[in-house]
């Protein structure tokens, strides 16, 4: 029986060892990474159910039959891959992404192109950095109808022309960036009709003189040598969204489809604006039209009527040779919501514009949807008022680094006078939607009442005007708005820094000043983060940490002088939770020394009590000394008397 039982027990473990078993190979891993093992060559122990291999990064040179029928992505990247074997992919059936970048794919071309071959159901193909001219390409492309995505980055294409995509027309991605292409023959793009993404960046291109795919949605011509980009007048609707011309020679606006879903358009560090004038500019970048189309132009001002039909709603003129700002020309964008104009040669905005068929009434113009827009590092002083009353819906203003001086609005108790509009001061308050102002380094040097009554601002940044005087009153019409305030680097000390109330303030930086205490008024504020380095600090006022305790969070306290055993706000700080980014660089003294603030954490009764004992000693040093000069003096006197009696009694 006994027997008859061990059998029985011995058949159900072999039944459940079989029901294991293909759960156990259900659950091997479907990924696998050898990336960084210093291989030479494929593993040989490797699964066969993997789906996806990773062997970037190793010395592999050669690539032999890999028996891996489920395989669907491996990566052979930043190898030293000079051969593959002819029907080294041959057992890939299932393989959709492959990476070969950064190998030697040029060195065994013929046997690299024959095992590529085997591979007609890949989707996602990286060739760049392998040496690839032309030719090559055009061998590893073969039986790739597949295609989805494909990147040749970094090799040495010098011309491309429709036979290296002949086979590969399904291609959806197209990255052929940093190769040496001066020549784009026709046709070459036009067939792939699935087109949507093409990156041609960081190359020999000096111009596009009559672009045509209308598929693509993704252009990235950046880091060319373009001198003019123009496309011929038609009704065919483009699908571009996001047009990258940024980093070329272009001197003129480029000629833009008619009809387009254009929303993105990048223009930055080019030649743009080195004409005397707007009126100059546009009359050339006509007749470039009409040079280049051979034709008999139908508009007298192209250019303008297409940017009309436009939906920009993002263009970025920054570093550019601009020395006035064409309001013309970027008004027409109905739809422009941020506009980038920074690290121009503008030094005025001056409002210009006629009609053309009155010269003598000035035309109005309107930034139907303007929000944000950026003038840094320009040079401005002047910004004429028609040219802000124009910003209806403005909310981010970028002024930073120029010489642009805000102007006050006095009541009426303290002056009738009307603004002076031709002033050099610029009248924020017409900006009724301005949210966010930057006039740091503007060598502002007067912040006058008023100055941004208003607005409704949410956030000002003066910092970097250095001996700005703000006037007590200069932020009022702001003061119930304002979330976040930045004076720092004005080199102002606490009797010239006088703030309201303001209920609405969360972030306050006032940093690389002189300030030895800060504003009571700051009590009413529901703080969250405060900036006060790098002042003149000796202690902090705490009463002013538990009015706000219940909002702060983080404060930054280097760079001051603060007194070791006056530090209750420490304390208090501490209890609160509030972090203290910057407290291992921050000081404080004691009569002994200066410590680290850390340093004094550690043990600060006894810091502290070593300063009073020196304080004792000094104290006890003194009564003595005192006391020595009472007696001293005392017998002096009994002594001097008792002389002169003697004296008297010898005279006698």
């Amino acid at each position: 029986m006994l027997r008859n039982m061990f059998s029985n027990l011995l058949l159900l473990w072999s039944i459940t060892q079989g029901l294991c078993r293909p759960g156990r190979t259900h659950h091997a891993p479907q990924k696998q990474s050898w990336s960084n093992q210093n291989l030479s060559s494929v593993p040989l122990d490797l699964d066969v159910k993997l789906r996806r291999l990773d062997l970037s990064n190793n010395f592999i040179t050669q690539l032999h039959v890999l028996a891996l029928p489920y395989l669907e992505q491996l990566d052979l990247s930043s190898n030293q891959l000079d051969l593959i074997s002819e029907g080294a992919f041959g057992n890939l059936a299932r393989l959709v992404h492959l990476n070969l970048s950064r190998n030697r794919l040029s060195v065994s071309l013929g046997n690299s192109s024959k095992a590529l071959g085997f591979l007609g159901g890949l989707r996602n193909l990286d060739l760049s950095v392998n040496g690839l001219s032309n030719g090559a390409a055009e061998l590893l492309l073969r039986n790739k109808s597949c295609l989805d995505q494909l990147k040749m980055t970094g090799n040495v294409l010098i011309k491309l022309s429709p036979s290296l995509f002949r086979e590969s027309k399904s291609i959806r991605s197209l990255n052929v960036e940093d190769n040496l292409i001066s020549e784009i023959a026709p046709q070459t793009f036009e067939p792939l009709s699935r087109l949507e993404s093409l990156n041609l960046a960081r190359n020999n291109l000096a111009f596009i003189c009559d672009f045509t795919l209308y598929q693509v949605k993704y252009l990235n011509l950046s880091r060319n040598s373009m001198e003019f980009f123009v496309t011929h007048e038609d009704a065919v609707l483009y699908n571009l969204e996001v047009l990258d011309l940024s980093h070329n020679k272009l001197l003129y606006f480029p000629i833009l489809p008619k009809i387009n879903q254009l929303k993105y358009l990048h223009l930055q560090n080019n030649l743009l604006g080195a004409q005397d004038s707007e009126a100059v500019m546009v009359n050339e970048v006509n007749s470039l039209y009409q040079d280049n189309v051979n034709e008999k132009m139908h508009r007298k001002n192209y250019l303008h009527a297409n940017w009309r039909l436009m939906p920009l709603v993002y263009i970025d003129l920054s570093f550019n040779h601009f020395s006035s700002f064409p309001l013309e020309t970027l008004s027409l964008l109905y739809s422009l919501e941020t506009l980038n104009f920074s690290n121009n040669c503008l030094q005025n905005i001056n409002w210009n514009v006629r009609n053309h068929s009155d010269q003598s009434q000035v035309r109005q113009i309107i930034f139907l949807a303007l929000k944000h827009l950026d003038l840094q590092s320009n040079g401005l002083t002047h910004v004429s008022p028609p040219f802000l009353k124009a910003l209806t819906k403005i909310e981010t203003l970028n002024l930073q680094d120029n010489a642009v001086q805000p102007c006050g609005i006095l009541s009426r108790s303290l002056s009738r006078k009307p603004i002076d509009f031709r002033s050099s001061c610029a009248a924020f308050g017409q900006l009724k939607t301005l949210k966010h102002l930057n006039l740091g380094e503007n060598y502002v040097k007067m912040l006058p009442p008023n100055s941004f009554q208003g607005t409704s601002l949410i956030s000002l940044n003066l910092a970097k005007n250095l001996h700005m005087v703000m006037h007590e009153r200069a932020l009022e019409g702001v003061e119930r708005t304002l979330q976040s305030l930045i004076i720092s680097g004005i080199d102002m000390n606490s009797s010239c820094l006088s703030l309201p109330c303001m209920p609405a303030l969360t972030e306050l930086n006032v940093s690389n000043n002189k300030l030895n205490r800060t504003p009571n008024s700051l009590g009413c504020s529901p703080l969250r983060v405060i900036d006060v380095r790098n002042n003149t600090f000796m202690t902090l006022n705490y009463s002013l940490f538990q009015a706000v305790s219940t909002n702060l969070t983080t404060m930054f306290i280097s760079g001051n002088n603060f007194n070791c055993c006056d530090s209750r706000w420490l304390t208090i700080l501490n209890e609160m939770g509030v972090r203290l980014p910057d407290i291992s660089r921050a000081e404080c003294f004691t009569r002994v020394r200066n410590l680290t603030m850390p340093e004094y954490l550690k043990n600060p009764s006894f810091y502290c009590s070593v300063q009073k004992e020196g304080q004792g000693v000094h104290f006890g040093q003194m009564v003595i000394t005192m006391l020595f000069v009472t007696v001293l003096s005392s017998l002096l006197i009994v002594f001097s008397r008792k002389l002169c009696c003697t004296q008297r009694s010898s005279m006698v």
